[in-house]
Formats: C-alpha cells, sequence, structure tokens
C-alpha cells in the first residue's frame, strides 16, 4: 500500500510537513478536522469539538479525501487519518460512532494504509490559534495516545522527532 499517515501532536509540524512534501511534488491528502474546524467557526460555532456529530464530519471528509486520492496509483501522505479520528474521540470522552467503528475496521480488513505510519513528535511548545486550542501538556497526552491506538492496531509508529524541517522530510522520505 502506498498510502502513508502522518500523525502526532497538534502543533508537532505535521502540516509544514505535508507542504514541504508536496512542494517537492509529492502526493499529499490535507487534514480533515482543521477545514471542519474552519468550516464550523465560519457558521459561528466557536468549540465545534463540543458536539459529538463533528467526529463524523471529519470522518466524512477523510474517507471523501481518501476515495479521491485514489484515483491515482502513486505514494500519497495523509495529514491524519480516521484513526486519529478514533484517538480524538477516546481523547474527547466521547463513544465512537457505529460509522467511526466501521471504518477502523475496513482499514484493517483492506489495508487502506501503509503500516509505516511517521509519528511526528511535539516540538518545545505550541502555537495556539482558534483552531488550535489545546495546552501543550495535553498536546502531549493526546500524542502519546495516538501512538498507542496505532501500536495497538498493529502500525508500526516511525519517529520524526523535533528537527529542521527538511531534515524530518528526508527522514520521512528513507523510509519510502
Amino acid at each position: 500500500m502506498n498510502n502513508y499517515i502522518l500523525t502526532g501532536a497538534p502543533g508537532a509540524g505535521k502540516t509544514s510537513i505535508i507542504r514541504s512534501l508536496e512542494n517537492k511534488g509529492r502526493n499529499v491528502v490535507e487534514e480533515a478536522a482543521t477545514d471542519i474546524i474552519l468550516l464550523e467557526q465560519k457558521q459561528g460555532i466557536a468549540k465545534p469539538w463540543d458536539n459529538p456529530n463533528f467526529l463524523d464530519k471529519i470522518l466524512s471528509l477523510q474517507k471523501e479525501r481518501y476515495k479521491n486520492s485514489q484515483t491515482l496509483k502513486e505514494v500519497f501522505f495523509f495529514d491524519r487519518s480516521p484513526i486519529c479520528t478514533y484517538a480524538l474521540c477516546q481523547f474527547l470522552g466521547y463513544t465512537p460512532s457505529t460509522l467511526l467503528l466501521e471504518e477502523i475496521e475496513r482499514i484493517n480488513e483492506l489495508s487502506l494504509y501503509h503500516k509505516k505510519v511517521f509519528f511526528i513528535e511535539s516540538l518545545e511548545s505550541i502555537e495556539h490559534t482558534d483552531i488550535r486550542q489545546i495546552n501543550y501538556q495535553d498536546a502531549l497526552v493526546f500524542s502519546k495516545l495516538h501512538f498507542e491506538i496505532y501500536t495497538q492496531l498493529d502500525f508500526e509508529c516511525i519517529s520524526i522527532p523535533p528537527q529542521e524541517l527538511e531534515k524530518r522530510v528526508s527522514l520521512i522520505l528513507q523510509h519510502i
């Protein structure tokens, strides 16, 4: 499978890595949660994550983007996956929806993603925005939860330590 996931804590640099990969001509798929948050905040919902339906909205967009990416038989880098949405569900204390549980099962049964997952380690701080309101300590807890869930689902988490952006990108490309 040529679909690689980048995961890790909020603010760890995943988006910067995705942009760099894209600038190098690599196929990338954007993070869905950010787009859902932006859309809902524009509609006047300050904290969309307070609504459990938020997770299914993310999942729906992730599934759509996955489907659209599969028209090409090339390597793709995904900024998060439905497994990350499952981790978010756990972190927020919500009961996973049937849709989310079915998608996790489908991912495993069909091996939709490569078993090597790039685990982007946290930087030393986190930049707060309207979209990213998590504090640094919670981001570390959230990051650990991602690692545990991917490991439980038999993915190999390849650690990408905090360092210069191009070194991080190079390390990822060495594993492809």
